[in-house]
C-alpha cells in the first residue's frame, strides 16, 4: 500500500474495538430440494384423461377420402404439400415410436390417442406408428383413424429405415407449430 492509503492508528484502534468479541462465521452448506414437480411429470389421472380425449376422435364408421393408389398418405386440407414430400423422403426423423403389434383395435386406438397427446405435451413434431403387416387389420384402420384426428397434419408410409410399408410417419401439430 502506498503511504497515502494507509490508515492512521486511531482508525485501526477504533475498528478493533468495534469488532471485539465477534467470531468468524462457519459456512454451512444446505441444499434445498425444489417443492415443485418437473414439468414433464404429469399426473396419472391427467394422462388417462388425455388418452381418452385423444381417442374420442376415432370412429370405425367414418371413411375419410384417402388415395388408395400408391403408398399410404394423407395431408390435411390447407397444409403445405411440401411437408408430405419431406415426410416421404425421410427428412423428419421420428422422435417417438409406437408399436401396435399384438394389440386389438380398441387398444390400438387408445395407444394412438395417447401417442398424439404425448406428442403435443412434449412438443414432438414427427412420430412413427408401426402397425405391422399381420392380417392387415391395423394396417387398414390406422390411416383411417389418423385422418380423423384434428392434430394430425400429415402422414405417409415410412421410408425403409423407419419401417417401410409396415409403419407410418406422422406429423403432429404442436402449440408452437410453425412451417418448417
Amino acid at each position: 500500500m502506498k503511504k497515502k492509503d494507509q490508515l492512521n492508528p486511531d482508525d485501526i484502534s477504533l475498528f478493533r474495538t468495534s469488532v471485539m468479541g465477534t467470531r468468524r462465521i462457519v459456512q454451512d452448506i444446505v441444499s434445498h430440494s425444489p417443492k415443485r414437480k418437473k414439468i414433464n411429470q404429469a399426473a396419472p389421472a391427467r394422462l388417462m384423461q388425455e388418452q381418452v380425449d385423444a381417442s374420442y376422435y376415432f370412429s370405425d364408421e367414418f371413411q375419410p377420402n384417402l388415395d388408395m393408389e400408391g403408398p399410404t398418405r394423407y395431408i390435411r386440407e390447407g397444409a403445405n404439400h411440401y411437408e408430405l414430400k419431406k415426410l416421404r423422403r425421410g427428412d423428419y426423423p421420428p422422435e417417438l415410436f409406437l408399436d401396435l403389434h399384438g394389440l386389438t383395435q380398441l387398444q390400438a386406438k387408445q395407444e394412438i390417442g395417447a401417442l398424439i397427446a404425448a406428442c403435443r405435451r412434449e412438443h414432438v413434431y414427427c412420430a412413427c406408428v408401426m402397425h405391422g403387416h399381420g392380417k392387415h387389420i391395423l394396417k387398414q384402420q390406422a390411416p383411417l383413424w389418423l385422418a380423423q384426428h384434428p392434430d394430425i397434419i400429415a402422414f405417409h408410409q415410412a421410408p425403409k429405415e423407419w419401417g417401410g410399408n409396415a409403419a407410418l410417419l406422422i406429423l403432429v401439430e404442436t402449440d408452437d407449430f410453425t412451417q418448417r
